[in-house]
């Protein structure tokens, strides 16, 4: 994480909504800190023989509107910090799509590309027996982030299920199919975002027919994003992952990309049609949509100036810092806030939770529509706000979402 005050930096969208609303002093004040943050070291044995220990964290942000819900990210990168305020953004976000949960996050600090699969599965139960009494269907509930997938997710709940002497397939979303997960899961964070741009079109100045899309950051959720746009016609013109970007102006051969993304290749490797280029000049591309869809802070003050896009559809978390939100909003660039735009994966794990809870599964067209009928119900309502009060989009949801947590703290009574 590069910016070590992500936390104080965040807060200050809260601040920016709350301004804008009556909100009482103490809503504001719980929402300042996490209720609960855990560190521990996990020790584990190598395929060599030796053993290694790797931090990990668990934060159960705030509880306000139901359990905590949220990720395990493994990055070499991970701080106490950066997992703090993506729980917080967890927490904002299951209230901007009025998810009766609160927010929580979790990440190892940990390159995964360097393990063996056994040493990978030997961490992701060490991650859970270190945690087993903050998680649980009723408490915390982790799902997939960064580098993290079905496989691990399937490996936490088989280990949570030991550690209790019963299958509690409620605790963990994101599972493979086979162990309760939900269809339609992999793809729910691009395809909410998806959802949210087609249904705001007319009012974003946009037309889909003939629309140019950039995805920077071409991993799980910018493959799915550029796929659903090249769908409906829309032309990929840029794409980048960690090890290049590529471009052609009249679309990139997407099929080509993701063969190669499957085979372990870089963009750059694929016979997509296109030209390298840098990182740096794939943001700055004359584009209608760009999708931010790798890591935290990747437009900031010095490249904000440089955005050509008319929209900014953040499927990351954090993609845009306060300093560039200005910059942006000044130029009249849109942006389509993390906190609304990539809700699809947390309320899709929703769907899996509840289904779990069930024992009854649905189809893949009911998992659609019913994410579609969220996504698009609460991007009228934060589009609405934006427009009553003219601000933008973020300070819009951040005031929907302030308006139920608000609610939900004064049903709880003055004794807490």
């Amino acid at each position: 994480m590069s910016n070590p005050n992500i936390l104080q930096s965040a807060l200050t969208r809260l601040d920016d909504a709350a301004r804008h609303v009556r909100i009482d002093s103490d809503v504001l004040e719980k929402l300042k800190f996490a209720r609960e943050t855990m560190k521990v070291r996990l020790l584990i044995r190598m395929d060599d023989g030796s053993r290694k220990s790797f931090l990990a964290w668990r934060c159960r942000y705030d509880d306000t509107r139901g359990p905590t819900k949220g990720g395990i990210r493994f990055h070499p990168a991970s701080t106490a910090e950066e997992v703090e305020t993506l729980a917080f953004w967890m927490t904002i976000k299951c209230a901007v799509t009025n998810l009766p949960y609160g927010g929580g996050k979790g990440a190892i600090q940990v390159d995964p590309k360097t393990l063996s699969k056994a040493e990978l599965e030997r961490l992701s139960r060490a991650y859970v027996q270190a945690f087993a009494n903050i998680i649980g269907p009723d408490r915390d509930i982790p799902a997939p982030d960064v580098y993290t997938n079905a496989m691990i997710m399937g490996w936490m709940a088989d280990e949570y299920a030991n550690i209790r002497g019963e299958p509690h397939p409620g605790v963990i979303t994101g599972k493979p199919i086979a162990l309760g997960g939900s269809l339609g899961r992999e793809d729910a964070t691009a395809r909410g975002g998806f959802y949210l741009t087609c249904h705001l079109t007319e009012r974003l100045g946009l037309s889909t027919e003939g629309l140019r899309v950039v995805v920077q950051g071409f991993g799980n959720a910018g493959q799915h994003a550029a796929r659903l746009f090249a769908s409906i016609g829309a032309k990929i013109i840029g794409v980048s992952d960690s090890r290049g970007a590529v471009y052609a102006a009249e679309g990139l051969n997407i099929d080509a990309l993701l063969k190669t993304k499957a085979d372990g290749g870089s963009v750059n490797d694929a016979n997509h049609g296109g030209n390298a280029i840098s990182p740096a000049d794939l943001l700055a591309l004359d584009t209608d949509v760009l999708v931010p869809s790798a890591m935290e802070d990747m437009i900031d003050e010095t490249n904000a100036d440089s955005i050509k896009a008319k929209v900014v559809l953040e499927l990351a978390n954090g993609p845009v810092t306060p300093r560039a939100d200005e910059i942006l909003n000044q130029r009249g660039v849109i942006v389509l806030p993390d906190i609304l735009a990539n809700a699809g994966g947390v309320t899709v794990s929703y769907f899996e939770w509840v289904q779990n809870r069930q024992g009854y599964y649905w189809t893949l067209d009911e998992v659609h529509q019913r994410l579609k009928t969220i996504i698009e119900r609460e991007g009228d309502a934060v589009w609405g706000i934006a427009k009553d009060r003219t601000v933008p989009l973020r300070t819009a949801a951040y005031i929907h979402a302030l308006g139920r947590i608000a609610t939900a703290v004064e049903a709880h009574g003055t004794q807490n």
